[in-house]
């Protein structure tokens, strides 16, 4: 596990567009290393400029990805409120993406916990771990909420308390009234690379106490040290605290 790399940019469209070209250097390695390009996408508002870019990228090679969602919101498919919507919308319309490339949590399984149950099935059929290994994404996208929730990991949230080998787990969301599914912080510390996009004011007090070095309380951003690369792409008014962090 390396030490986060913080980037600092001056404001949101310019963490879309860093974002835009750290995926696609991401991309390109994970295609020259087994052919394919296997990606969890963020959901909220935040990522979506991102995904707008990407879609207009000539030089992206989307036919050699497989997208995975880090979390999804326990509702229909094409509600407003759904992660994957509003990634169709952003990226896999307008990329052209074949159905078969996308992998959404089904949110008409019956239940958020067979939802998740599923969605791991998913991830260890289309990632062939080694028997007893975690699911290896080549990249993880994540936003952080003001209160350092990242994917459905809310602070005092029970998917906290996922085991070490669970990949997804569904989760009731107090605040909001609402269940989810989310992957877990064991899943998404297997990956590759990590990559944090986080924009507002109103986050900066979370991100310097996720990035502080003497942690007292741990909020569930600061649970993702990934094996691989960790990055936070911020913009000025997200990073106001930091220099005042020791």
């Amino acid at each position: 596990m390396s030490a986060p790399r913080i980037e600092v940019v001056s404001s949101p469209e310019e963490v879309a567009a860093a974002a835009c070209e750290l995926v696609l250097q991401c991309e390109r390695a994970a295609i020259a290393r087994s052919g394919q390009f296997r990606i969890a996408l963020a959901g909220g508002s935040t990522p979506r400029r991102l995904y707008e870019l990407l879609a207009q990228r000539s030089d992206a090679s989307f036919a050699s990805w497989q997208v995975f969602f880090g979390d999804e919101r326990w509702v229909p498919a094409d509600h407003a409120d759904s992660n994957y919507r509003m990634a169709r919308l952003a990226l896999f319309d307008r990329a052209a993406m074949r159905a078969a490339q996308i992998h959404p949590v089904d949110t008409a399984a019956g239940s958020p916990a067979k939802a998740a149950a599923l969605y791991s099935m998913t991830l260890r059929r289309a990632l062939a771990p080694e028997p007893g290994q975690m699911p290896v994404l080549d990249l993880v996208l994540l936003g952080m909420g003001a209160d350092g929730h990242t994917a459905s990991l809310f602070p005092g949230s029970s998917a906290l308390a996922a085991g070490p080998h669970e990949i997804a787990v569904a989760t009731w969301v107090a605040a909001q009234h609402a269940w989810r599914v989310t992957l877990t912080r064991a899943a998404i510390n297997a990956a590759r690379a990590v990559v944090f996009t986080i924009t507002g004011a109103e986050k900066a007090a979370a991100l310097a106490h996720v990035l502080a070095p003497d942690i007292t309380e741990v909020l569930p951003a600061a649970a993702i040290r990934p094996r691989g690369e960790l990055v936070f792409l911020v913009d000025e008014a997200a990073a106001a605290r930091l220099r005042t962090t020791p």
